[in-house]
């Protein structure tokens, strides 16, 4: 999951962490408008392009990989929803292993905890699973059942 966001003062409580956006899942929003972009080169981009290649290039400026959603203008957010509706929702490939108590699911790599509370995850917090799952690769549904997925 994402660090923390925020550095708590004295006699105060961090609370759980602010969801980010991560630079990769900008990339993937901005390439998914492109190909559906009508503009032609030398033309202005289209809203949502413009909305979400100004975040980008604010953190590649920062040298940043994460945002945290709140900084998001309100048109990168609808751009990026946009783009996130058209992923698929859960990792899961059906071959569910933490039922039987282990601790990360074989088949799809998500923790007992994150598959009980899938449904409660903003889209953030999703695509940070989704982050991990897939930098570590060692689930099966990168292997045996790549199919699947």
């Amino acid at each position: 999951m994402p660090a923390p966001a925020h550095k708590a003062g004295p006699g105060t409580h961090p609370g759980p962490p602010m969801p980010q956006l991560h630079i990769l899942d900008l990339e993937a929003a901005i390439n998914w408008w492109r190909d559906r972009s009508t503009t032609q080169p030398g033309d202005a981009l289209d809203a949502p392009l413009h909305a979400l290649a100004e975040v980008y290039g604010r953190m590649v400026f920062d040298r940043s990989t994460a945002l945290d959603t709140d900084a998001l203008p309100p048109a990168a957010l609808d751009a990026w929803l946009a783009w996130y509706a058209t992923t698929p929702d859960s990792p899961c490939i059906a071959i569910c292993s933490t039922a039987q108590g282990d601790p990360l699911c074989k088949g799809c790599g998500r923790s007992f905890d994150e598959v009980q509370h899938w449904p409660a995850l903003d889209p953030f917090e999703k695509r940070a699973v989704w982050r991990r799952i897939n930098l570590e690769a060692s689930a099966w549904r990168f292997n045996r059942y790549a199919e699947r997925g």
